[in-house]
């Protein structure tokens, strides 16, 4: 191989054996070290796609029947494959490299290549040679996709079919040929730079995964390993097999024929499984759910993100879809409050028939961050505050909890709620304004109507004394406050303040404004209706 004059870029593969199985333990862990297959197929044609290391133990092989599997081991459990949840593991999977590396490609089920160029050194052992840190790097992927619920093993080396035959070649027992060097731990490998080609000689072709018909050529030339086909000439290779031949002979001398290609940032997250049995009550719903849930959570906020909007899509029984989305007035990773807002969602509106399967889709924000305080009392936590406003706004239905707005308009009593989403404290207290004797007014929303006797005086009548009318209605229920008394001689009234809005339209408002003051105490805004010559109590001076 001809030598390179830049250093060759280090790549890192993370492989889940099993993948398919593995997606389903992540969803069911309580069937962790318990005898499991997956199998594909319907009745007694079912087949056995893989199975945990206990089945595989008993004598259980892929290609087997499920009849013949339960012949040998009688307590057997099947579960049969699961997109849903082999997409969220897959997603997992990519979440853990994207912690390690910005440039992180999908390759595709339980197979993922990180571009390890430019990561730091630890900082435990900066003088460590480049094998030593590459190992520890590898024992941390692996470790990070553990927590994650993804049995994984990497590779490390100079090219994406060296880098994913090692990790392929990690479970070894720890031998390796002399151009590997292999970590004590047995799921991880490292191929020095230049050794790829030494590494990947011995390996059969179909490692190389040809074409068919280039199969068949090559087998006829007496083509077998990997190493017969990097010492061909290239020239003569290229000029016999064409193209394809030459991409064929680059990947068997450890060179890439394709760069690796890094993913976008993932714009939501998401999790859900398939369900083996329908569910049709809800909480057996939840308790998949809750766990759904949580390893959501685990993903955001490993990321330092919070869901503000959760999306979700429940498959029905036997066809059928039942979307719902539930926005959160702030950011939180509180599983528990997710949870609590998809049972009231559920219970409000239940689906109209079983559940077959679920995705739950968290579209991601960063949460406010809380400013801490040396001398006064401690801020509420964010989460904290966000969890309670989902509570509050999952109790009072939707557009019932916000931040008022003003709108464009003359009249008072206009307003528009926006999300509840408050500035972040100061960093320095600023001082106290001084008072100016400002009253601030109550408004009366909606407004009491009054009984007002008045003057003959025109066009501005002196009010002489007015009194809150009966509520013609019965009470509000929940007990609410008991309506304004107001009665009395006006002492003192200033006004009026005329009013004209939406004349334009068909609800035009023409009103006057008038403050007034009782003899009796209090001060009160009222104003009167020009249309209907109608009195109203609009609010109260405090």
């Amino acid at each position: 191989m001809s030598a390179r004059s830049t250093p060759s870029p280090r790549l890192a593969c993370l492989r889940v054996p099993l993948f398919p199985l593995a997606a389903r333990l992540r969803n069911e862990p309580a069937l962790l070290g318990e005898a499991v297959v997956l199998a594909e197929g319907n009745g007694t044609a079912a087949r056995v796609v893989a199975g945990t290391r206990k089945a595989r133990t008993a004598g259980i092989r892929p290609g087997m029947t499920l009849p013949q599997a339960r012949a040998l081991l009688p307590k057997l459990m099947a579960r049969g494959r699961d997109p849903e949840g082999e997409r969220s593991a897959q997603e997992a999977l990519l979440d853990v490299a994207g912690t390690f590396s910005p440039r992180v490609e999908d390759a595709g089920e339980g197979l993922v290549y990180l571009d390890l160029e430019g990561l730091p050194r630890r900082a435990a052992d900066p003088a460590a040679d480049l094998a030593a840190h590459e190992r520890a790097l590898g024992q941390d992927l692996v470790a990070a996709a553990g927590k994650a619920g993804l049995p994984a093993r990497a590779g490390i080396a100079s090219s994406k079919l060296a880098a994913r035959v090692a990790a392929g070649s990690s479970a070894s027992s720890g031998s390796s040929t002399s151009s590997t060097s292999s970590t004590s731990s047995t799921s991880v490998t490292v191929v020095p730079p230049g050794e790829e080609t030494a590494f990947l000689a011995p390996l059969p072709l179909s490692h190389l995964a040809p074409e068919l018909s280039l199969a068949t050529t090559l087998e006829k030339w007496g083509i077998r390993s990997v190493g017969e086909l990097a010492r061909l000439p290239a020239a003569e290779v290229t000029s016999r097999l064409g193209e394809t031949g030459r991409r064929l002979h680059e990947t068997a001398r450890g060179l890439d024929p394709e760069p690796l290609v890094p993913r976008p940032p993932a714009p939501v997250f998401v999790e859900g499984m398939g369900l083996d049995w329908p569910l049709a009550t809800l909480e057996p719903f939840l308790a998949l759910a809750a766990a759904a849930l949580e390893r959501l959570c685990t993903r955001l906020a490993a990321e330092a993100l919070g869901c503000l909007r959760l999306e979700v899509d429940l498959r029905l029984e036997p066809e059928g879809h039942d979307a719902r989305a539930l926005s959160l007035p702030a950011p939180t990773r509180e599983a528990k409050t997710l949870l609590s807002l998809v049972r009231l969602e559920l219970e409000s509106r239940p689906p109209g028939a079983a559940v077959a399967g679920f995705s739950f889709t968290a579209h991601p924000d960063r949460p406010r961050s809380g400013q801490l305080s040396l001398f006064g009392p401690p801020e509420i936590s964010p989460d904290s505050l966000a969890t309670a406003l989902a509570r509050l706004l999952a109790l009072l239905g939707e557009g019932r909890a916000g931040s008022p707005r003003s709108v464009d308009g003359h009249r008072p009593e206009r307003f528009a709620l926006a999300p509840f989403a408050p500035p972040p404290a100061p960093v320095v207290t600023p001082p106290p304004r001084p008072a100016r004797g400002i009253l601030a007014v109550r408004v009366l929303r909606p407004a009491v109507e009054l009984e007002v006797l008045t003057g003959d005086e025109l066009p501005a009548p002196r009010l002489l004394s007015l009194r809150s009318l009966p509520p013609s209605a019965d009470p509000p229920p929940g007990g609410g406050p008991p309506p304004l008394a107001l009665h009395g001689t006006v002492r003192v009234a200033a006004g009026p303040w005329q009013l004209e809005d939406g004349w334009w339209s068909e609800e035009p408002v023409s009103r006057d404004y008038w403050d007034v003051e009782l003899e009796g105490g209090g001060l009160y805004r009222v104003f009167r209706d020009r249309t209907t010559q109608r009195w109203f109590a609009d609010g109260v001076y405090d």
